[in-house]
């Protein structure tokens, strides 16, 4: 297809343009209308998506797309950033994207404004290259709610695009997947999360006369041993092993001889394939049971297992790492979990940004020097792309 060819995009301009937004999930403060201005400019047509639900803030999504024929190669991010914490902690202001030391230091840096600059620098010179003609399609699938609960975000727009008979056939997440340096890790999956939130009744009483009680505290304890005695699995092909890990135990009970009426404890469990949510609920009722007595077990998975086998996404990003890097990046499927739980299920789907180490944290930022490499990365990825379809 042929698009008016534009004067390429710089990707460092552009990523201190979107970290000056400060757009804490779930505010946009105009993030998602500066990438939308940009992408205009290359040709592209641009649908703000404002999702919301009852009890939920109105969240603003952008797909942009470019050609209406052919295979639609998409990249997907999120503007939506988490709170920066208390100014007076940064060495720079977290919304000036200052530029020190060559590096860009900010809120969002790395995760992931820096990547979706890189996005769309690496779409204006591919078009600039091909003076704005190629064979196929391009897109960009932004939201402002990964951060956040993840309802009004990539989920929907997703579902949007279907209701459209629209479909996607490679996607590259931009996630900071690398743990060390630019190159050394594609995600090709995630674990699932299951959250459980076990309450334990008993009958309270006085530690002196425990006949006359039922000691929750005791069950729940016998309990958290049974859930965590042995190994879950042994992991599989591409997953390390599951795992659970007990991140509270509450009693609320200040006196010494008093027996609690109610013990309450709440675990994560991190699964690989082996396991779904639905196989999961009955092996933990059939742990909690075997200890016997009243308690009630409430679950919240936020995700399902999921993995794209190693295939054209991977492979494409891999030979563009390693001609640029000269690494060759691990296939990895550990962290945590990300908007390509949603999007692997329309397309094969792999997750490669910046290097994470400041994300979430005081001071995060990005090397000058990363922010090249990506962008040319991104831009040969296209490349091998569309020589190949």
């Amino acid at each position: 297809m042929g698009a008016a060819a534009a004067a390429p995009i710089d990707a460092v301009e552009l990523a201190q343009a979107l970290i000056r937004r400060p757009s804490v999930t779930p505010l946009d403060e105009g993030a998602i209308d500066l990438l939308a201005q940009r992408l205009e400019a290359l040709g592209f047509a641009c649908h703000r998506l404002v999702f919301s639900e009852p009890g939920t803030d109105d969240v603003v999504n952008l797909y942009a797309r470019l050609g209406t024929s052919g295979r639609n190669f998409c990249f997907a991010g999120h503007t939506d950033v988490v709170p920066s914490g208390a100014p007076q902690g940064w060495t720079v202001e977290p919304f000036s994207a200052a530029v020190k030391d060559g590096q860009i230091w900010g809120r969002g840096a790395v995760d992931m404004k820096g990547a979706i600059a890189c996005f769309v620098a690496a779409v204006s010179r591919f078009l600039a290259s091909r003076g704005g003609a190629f064979d196929g399609s391009l897109s960009l699938l932004i939201t402002g709610d990964e951060e956040g609960i993840s309802i009004n975000g990539t989920k929907k727009v997703l579902s949007w695009l279907k209701e459209r008979g629209e479909t996607l056939d490679a996607c590259i997440v931009g996630e900071p997947t690398n743990a060390a340096a630019l190159g050394d890790m594609i995600k090709i999956g995630r674990r699932g999360s299951l959250t459980g939130t076990l309450t334990v009744q008993g009958t309270q009483g006085h530690t002196a006369y425990p006949h006359l009680a039922d000691n929750p505290v005791h069950r729940i304890v016998a309990m958290l041993h049974a859930l965590t005695a042995a190994p879950m699995d042994q992991g599989t092909a591409h997953f390390q092993p599951s795992t659970l890990q007990v991140s509270t135990i509450d009693v609320g009970n200040p006196a010494s001889n008093v027996i609690p009426g109610e013990a309450r404890a709440v675990f994560n469990i991190r699964f690989n394939d082996a396991w779904t949510s639905d196989t999961l609920r009955p092996w933990l009722t059939e742990k909690l049971d075997a200890v016997g007595g009243r308690y009630e077990l409430k679950i919240h998975v936020s995700g399902e297992s999921f993995v794209t086998p190693p295939g054209i996404v991977s492979e494409i990003l891999t030979a563009a790492i390693a001609q640029r890097t000269g690494r060759t990046p691990d296939l990895s499927t550990t962290g945590g979990t990300s908007d390509a739980r949603f999007i692997q299920a329309f397309c094969p789907t792999a997750e490669f940004g910046l290097v994470g180490l400041t994300m979430h944290k005081v001071d995060e930022r990005v090397d000058l020097a990363d922010i090249a490499a990506l962008t040319d990365i991104y831009e040969n990825v296209l490349d091998r792309y569309f020589a190949r379809v």
